[in-house]
C-alpha cells in the first residue's frame, strides 16, 4: 500500500519549525561549555577585570577634571567580554580590532596602563603619541589595530586582517569586536559575505550591551537575536552570557577550534551591559536606575569571579590585596599621564603620510 503524501501546508509548517539555520549552518561548531579555570587563572581573570574597571573609573574622573579631551566611552560592566576573549588568544600572533570603546580591550591584551592613560590625556608618551586619544589607540607591536571612531568600520578592516593571516599562512586569527548598533551597518554584511566566501580566520564578536547609543536593541533591530545575523552567509552564530568570563572563554575556545580547522568565520553575540552612558556626555536617561542596579546586583562579572575565588579557597583578605594593588597601578598610570609632556608642534606633520620606497 502506498504511503500517503504529506499535505503541502503540513510540510511547510514542519520546515518552518525546524531549528533556525539548520539548512545553512551545517555542520555547526560544538555547543560551548564554561571554561574550567584553575584557581590561578580565576585570580588572573579577576585581576584583569578589576584593572579595567578601576582604570575606567579613573578615566571618568580625569575627563570630569578636563584632562581628557574629545569623546570618552567607558567599558564598565563589559569587562568579562574582553578578558574572556583575549585570554584565549595568542598575543603577537592573533590580531584584534575594535571600535571606540577600546581601553578595556587594550588592558586585557596586556598593554601598559601608563601608555594607555597617557594616550587618553593626549600626552607624547601615549601609545599613539597623544594623537589618537580615547577612540583611536593603536599598537602594531601587539597586533592591536584600533580603536576606530567610525561605527562598523572596524569590521571591514578586521576582515582584511583575517585575509592577511590566511594569505601569509601564519596561523593567526583576527577578532573583530563591534556593538549592537554597528550590527545594523551595511559594510558588516559585505564583510561577512567575503569572509565566508574565502573561509577567512575571523571571529566576529558582537558586544550587545543592549543600547545602541540611546536606543534599545529591541527598538532598533528587526532581528534582535544578533547571533543569527550571519545565517544568510552560512556563518554560524552562538549567543553567550557576556557577563560571565568563564562562559565567554569557553565559547571562544570552541570558536578558535572552528576557525583554525579552516571552516571559515564564526559569530559570537556577547549579551553584556554597560553601567555608564554611551559616552561621558550621555546622561543615559533612556533607562531607569533600577534597571542598572538590577544588573549590578544580579550579573556583575567581577562579583561572579569573586564568588568562584572564595569557593576555591581564597579569603576576603587575599582578594582585598589584589584590589589594593590594582588601585596603586591605576594611580601610578594617572600620575604618569598627568606629568608627561604634550606632543610638540612638529608632531602635527608626522604619521600623516606613508612613503613607499
Amino acid at each position: 500500500m502506498a504511503k500517503p503524501s504529506t499535505p503541502r501546508a503540513t510540510r511547510a509548517k514542519a520546515k518552518a519549525q525546524s531549528p533556525v539555520g539548520a539548512d545553512h549552518n551545517q555542520p555547526r561548531p560544538a555547543a560551548p561549555t564554561d571554561y574550567a579555570a584553575s584557581k590561578e587563572e580565576l585570580l588572573e581573570f579577576y585581576r584583569q577585570m578589576v584593572l579595567i574597571r578601576r582604570f575606567e573609573e579613573k578615566a571618568g574622573q580625569l575627563y570630569g577634571l578636563g584632562f581628557v579631551g574629545g569623546f570618552c566611552h567607558l567599558y564598565i560592566g563589559q569587562e568579562a567580554v574582553a578578558v574572556g576573549v583575549q585570554s584565549a588568544l595568542q598575543p603577537g600572533k592573533d590580531s584584534v580590532i575594535t571600535g571606540y570603546r577600546d581601553h578595556g580591550h587594550m588592558l586585557a591584551y596586556g598593554i601598559d596602563p601608563k601608555v594607555i592613560m597617557a594616550e587618553l590625556t593626549g600626552r607624547e608618551a601615549g601609545i599613539s603619541r597623544g594623537k589618537g586619544g580615547s577612540m583611536h589607540m593603536f599598537s602594531v607591536e601587539h597586533k592591536f589595530y584600533g580603536g576606530h571612531g567610525i561605527v562598523g568600520a572596524q569590521v571591514s578592516l578586521g576582515t582584511g586582517l583575517g585575509f592577511a593571516h590566511k594569505y601569509r599562512e601564519d596561523g593567526g586569527v583576527c577578532v573583530a569586536y563591534f556593538g549592537d548598533g554597528a550590527a545594523n551597518q551595511g559594510q558588516v554584511y559585505e564583510s561577512f559575505n567575503m569572509a565566508e566566501l574565502w573561509k577567512l580566520p575571523m571571529i566576529y564578536v558582537i558586544e550587545n550591551n543592549q543600547y545602541a547609543m540611546g536606543t534599545s536593541v529591541h527598538r532598533s533591530s528587526a532581528e534582535d537575536q544578533l547571533y543569527r545575523r550571519g545565517e544568510s552567509f552560512r556563518i554560524p552564530g552562538v549567543q553567550v552570557d557576556g557577563m560571565d568570563v568563564l562562559a565567554v572563554r569557553g565559547a571562544v575556545e570552541e570558536a578558535l577550534k572552528w576557525v583554525k580547522d579552516g571552516k571559515g568565520p564564526i559569530l559570537l553575540e556577547m549579551k553584556t551591559y554597560r553601567y555608564r552612558g554611551h559616552s561621558m556626555s550621555d546622561p543615559a536617561k533612556y533607562r531607569s536606575r533600577e534597571e542598572v542596579q538590577s544588573m549590578r546586583e544580579k550579573s556583575d562579572p567581577i562579583e561572579g569571579v569573586k564568588k568562584h575565588l572564595l569557593a576555591a579557597g581564597l579569603t576576603e583578605e587575599d582578594i582585598k590585596k589584589v584590589d589594593q594593588d590594582i588601585r596603586k597601578i591605576v594611580a601610578e598610570a594617572a600620575d604618569f599621564a598627568e606629568s608627561s609632556p604634550e606632543p610638540g608642534l612638529s608632531e602635527l606633520y608626522t604619521d600623516v603620510l606613508v612613503e613607499q620606497y
